[in-house]
């Protein structure tokens, strides 16, 4: 098991300041490459009709699977990760609360780390499940 990251240390990881997560009021509470978590409260991520809107589920999905990504990518040789491609299926509305992700890997590779994403609601019930598939870059 790997230590988990210091939480103050991923808002460079997350591009620093103004970002979207960071607007959407995104949180990250847990970071190892091998589990991310992150809480983003429906509230101002609506759509017209008022419901959490599916793109925020993206948006929560594809942060913290870039993480994890990230992480293994630095772990395993000193680098960084890009999101390649994301697919999500949205199971059921949600118009108040938060919501967390739990980000874990299906596959940590040297060029590819793919996760599986789990979005629940307040009372455990799978909003959105997702997978992120990141290309990892060495440094240099």
């Amino acid at each position: 098991m790997t230590e988990p990251t210091p939480l103050e240390s991923l808002r460079a990881m997350l591009g620093g300041t103004d970002t979207l997560a960071e607007r959407m009021g995104m949180v990250i509470l847990e970071a190892t490459p091998e589990r991310v978590v992150g809480t983003m409260p429906v509230e101002g991520n609506v759509q017209p009709m008022g419901l959490w809107h599916g793109g925020a589920s993206c948006v929560l999905a594809e942060s913290l699977g870039s993480v994890g990504a990230a992480l293994h990518a630095r772990r395993l040789h000193g680098g960084s990760a890009v999101g390649i491609e994301i697919s999500a299926t949205h199971h059921r509305g949600l118009t108040s609360g938060t919501v967390t992700g739990v980000a874990t890997p299906i596959h940590l590779g040297g060029q590819l780390a793919t996760y599986e994403i789990v979005i629940s609601d307040e009372q455990g019930r799978r909003i959105c499940t997702s997978r992120l598939t990141c290309m990892l870059r060495t440094r240099g």
